[in-house]
């Protein structure tokens, strides 16, 4: 290992040490924002409530020294809150731009679900080509930008399901879960008093340094095939109506690479690309209503297909 990767994965580890001071326990979920984050993507946290969900984004936006916003999505808020509007100014006879509150390095998206289907897609053009286009006129994002976006699936009351083209913008979907025994305990301890402070140990253009790293990480051949025939399978399952997309491909692609740069390494292993199908792929599939009756998951359907998908050998090391 080089030197410059040892201290690129001790610069990593840094940041998600820093998280975890206030996340007790849940060390792969912190580790999936940062991959996101490296590969320039998004990220949909969804479980119940009080898991921790806002306390992840808080957490990682605090670790980075950089602008960061939190939206509060709700029923009445309009897509110009978001992109922002053009208003008249009488004095000047001029229309001016006003920013939205998506002009931000990190955008927690809370409840994004709670949200008209009108407001979530305000959202597409900024997660999809980092800009955002009022009036004619397009006005870049700032770098780094990820959507950190939170939503309770056991809450349908007053929630507006979100749909299958801002379900694939998303890089990745996680959920937190329920802390163990020994992790809950060290909770009450930690937060007895106060939540622990935490201080920014990286900044923006190092972040961005690090997601050009990140495309520049090997490769091989036989993995281009591995990845398209796990993409292919989704697409002919019997349990699935509507598979993956070439997008859903390329994020597995980045990610595998964002992992292996997070490890150490300058060069993607097949033990990257596995961990990550379920992350990275599940919420980009659309089951069968008779396989949704049957309790089918795509977690289940991914599971399968990766058993299934043989495993290329002989990798060469870099």
């Amino acid at each position: 290992m080089s030197q410059e990767l040892t201290e690129m994965r001790e610069y990593l580890q840094g940041i998600v040490k820093n998280v975890n001071r206030v996340i007790v326990g849940k060390r792969e979920v912190v580790e999936l924002a940062l991959m996101t984050l490296l590969c320039g993507g998004h990220i949909l946290v969804e479980d119940v409530p009080g898991v921790g969900k806002t306390s992840l984004a808080s957490a990682l936006s605090r670790s980075i020294r950089c602008s960061f916003r939190r939206i509060q999505f709700t029923p009445d808020i309009m897509p110009s809150d978001i992109t922002g509007f053009s208003l008249y100014n009488q004095k000047t006879g001029d229309f001016e731009y006003r920013q939205g509150l998506i002009f931000s390095s990190l955008i927690l998206a809370d409840e994004i679900n709670r949200a008209s289907p009108k407001t979530q897609a305000s959202l597409l053009e900024a997660m999809e080509e980092n800009q955002v286009t009022v009036d004619g006129t397009t006005y870049k994002m700032a770098k780094p930008f990820m959507v950190m976006a939170t939503q309770n699936p056991a809450d349908f009351v007053g929630t507006y399901p979100l749909p299958e083209a801002q379900m694939d913008r998303f890089l990745m979907r996680v959920s937190i879960g329920y802390p163990d025994f020994a992790e809950e305990r060290n909770i009450l301890r930690r937060f007895k008093e106060e939540e622990p402070e935490i201080h920014p140990v990286a900044r923006a253009e190092e972040i961005v340094a690090l997601q050009h790293a990140v495309r520049r990480v090997h490769v091989d051949d036989s993995l281009y095939d591995y990845i398209i025939r796990i993409i292919e399978s989704t697409r002919s399952h019997p349990e699935v109506a509507l598979g993956v997309s070439p997008r859903g491909s390329l994020a597995l692609f980045h990610t595998a690479q964002a992992r292996a740069l997070y490890l150490g390494r300058d060069f993607v292993t097949p033990d990257d690309i596995k961990p990550l199908a379920e992350p990275v792929l599940a919420h980009r599939l659309v089951l069968r209503p008779e396989a949704r009756l049957r309790r089918v998951t795509s977690g289940g359907v991914l599971k399968e297909i990766l058993d299934l998908t043989p495993v290329p050998v002989g990798t060469p090391d870099r």
